[in-house]
């Protein structure tokens, strides 16, 4: 089947929009998810603010682009159960049209011609049962002819709608894409004001001593989280050389095995929820109202996380990075 403009458009739009997600920022001077200390200069929090609001911003255009892609799938079915209902409408009508042209001849052979050519009663039931059989076959054939319409119908009406809500999205992803170059450059230039304490104190590796993790899934996604430490933060980056707080989880439990969804959002939505004093390794800590940070939990004090562009992936106490949202324990 030829593909249409407007689904084609919608797949060029997700290949670029994807790869427009890599490109966000090149190299960015790093800035800290963490709230800044009392003392940081006005400098240092008006970076921190903007920042912060980047990576929500950058996590929001995440979502918009698996929203697109679960858009296109939803498409990619309709389209194919549409040339399936098509192609047995198209048997269904050949079927139709035969059992029609046999009808209409046996409609001239009727009961009494039946009863007149007959060598035999036996030969009479069998002609007349013959007649029933051709009857009872068209009308199945029309019912079933009736469905595949149907089908094709409500296949051909989701394709429609899968196309303009991945339209809508691909325009909505443009904005945010938009918005969030804005507020990069803001953070960037804000960056640049920064005095050469304030950029030491941002580019602090922090811990960087061995740490025991436990056995099993958390523990292996715990210890590639770890292996992670001091490198960069780069918004929608997907690794293995820089990262985005989100990727970097679920980069973490791919290593261990367990597919986890790649935004902030989506992961505070899997596994179970555990409350603060319950917090083990591996458990994701979602933080803001906004839910647009995500850190993984070493222990119930510490968590390792990629904060926002400038800071290097490090080791953070767990209620420094923000206000928590949900924590979120990881079940496989």
């Amino acid at each position: 089947m030829a593909s249409h403009p407007a689904r084609r458009s919608v797949r060029a739009a997700l290949a670029a929009t994807t790869a427009a997600a890599a490109l966000v920022a090149g190299p960015l001077p790093h800035a800290a998810a963490d709230p800044v200390p009392p003392n940081a200069s006005d400098a240092l929090k008006k970076y921190n603010e903007l920042s912060t609001e980047a990576e929500k911003l950058n996590e929001e255009h995440l979502r918009a682009q698996e929203d697109l892609k679960a858009k296109q799938g939803e498409l990619d079915q309709a389209n194919r159960d549409l040339q399936q209902a098509r192609q047995a409408q198209d048997a269904l009508r050949g079927e139709v049209d035969l059992l029609t042209e046999a009808s209409f001849e046996g409609a001239r052979f009727s009961q009494l011609s039946a009863l007149l050519v007959s060598d035999s009663q036996q030969d009479f039931l069998d002609r007349m049962s013959a007649l029933g059989v051709l009857a009872a076959d068209n009308a199945a054939a029309l019912d079933g002819l009736g469905q595949a319409v149907d089908k094709a119908d409500d296949a051909q009406r989701r394709a429609t709608e899968a196309t303009a809500a991945a339209t809508k999205l691909v325009d909505e992803i443009a904005g945010r894409k938009s918005e969030l170059d804005k507020q990069v450059g803001e953070a960037r230039e804000q960056y640049r004001s920064l005095s050469a304490a304030d950029r030491a104190a941002l580019s602090d590796l922090g811990d960087t001593s061995a740490i025991q993790v436990p056995a099993g899934t958390a523990g292996k996604a715990l210890q590639f989280a770890l292996q992670q430490r001091g490198k960069p933060y780069v918004y929608g980056s997907n690794g293995p050389d820089s990262w985005d707080c989100s990727s970097l989880m679920q980069a973490a439990y791919r290593f261990a095995g367990v597919s986890i969804p790649r935004t902030t959002y989506g992961q505070a939505t899997i596994g179970r929820a555990v409350g603060r004093n319950e917090v083990k390794a591996g458990d994701l800590v979602i933080y803001y109202s906004s839910q647009s940070h995500v850190a993984m939990a070493i222990d119930g004090i510490r968590a390792v996380h990629a904060s926002t562009e400038g800071v290097p992936v490090k080791i953070a106490d767990i209620d420094s990075i923000g206000p928590v949202s949900v924590i979120r324990r990881v079940e496989g």
